[in-house]
């Protein structure tokens, strides 16, 4: 399972489309999402909660461009090392560099800088481009 802990209040249309892709992912592509006002998760990263066995993804637009099959091995990777997969998503002023200097892999989007809401979207769909690149099927195609 893919843990989300993302910062900012739920929006119904994005919880939509959220819930939409994680019907459709299977283990250990499912998706468990929580969020938190942007405080409270900051104060929920410190100390910091995460050990050894997780592999802590923040999305961040200063961190690595991936293309979606290179973060389709990323997460296999993780998930054949035996890690739980942990994306925390920030709110409007993302993470300090202390918290980013913990994460594993911090992941950009684009140059383009997003709105949180949006990227909850886009995280959601790229776990489950993720699991369909790995299973081969024809859902992502270059």
């Amino acid at each position: 399972m893919i843990k989300i802990w993302a910062g900012g209040k739920k929006n119904p249309w994005v919880m939509e489309m959220v819930v939409e892709y994680q019907k459709r992912c299977l283990k250990p592509y499912d998706q468990e999402w929580e969020f938190f006002e942007e405080e409270k998760l900051l104060k929920k990263l410190n100390p910091w909660p995460f050990t050894g066995r997780d592999y802590v993804i923040i999305c961040d637009e200063r961190g690595k461009m991936m293309s979606s099959p290179e973060f389709s091995s990323a997460l296999e990777k993780a998930f054949v090392s035996g890690k739980n997969v942990v994306i925390l998503i920030g709110g409007a002023y993302g993470f300090s560099e202390e918290i980013r200097a913990k994460a594993d892999l911090i992941w950009s989007f684009s140059k383009l800088v997003f709105p949180h809401r949006i990227a909850d979207v886009i995280v959601s769909e790229q776990i489950y481009r993720a699991e369909q690149i790995a299973k081969g099927t024809p859902y992502h195609h270059e």
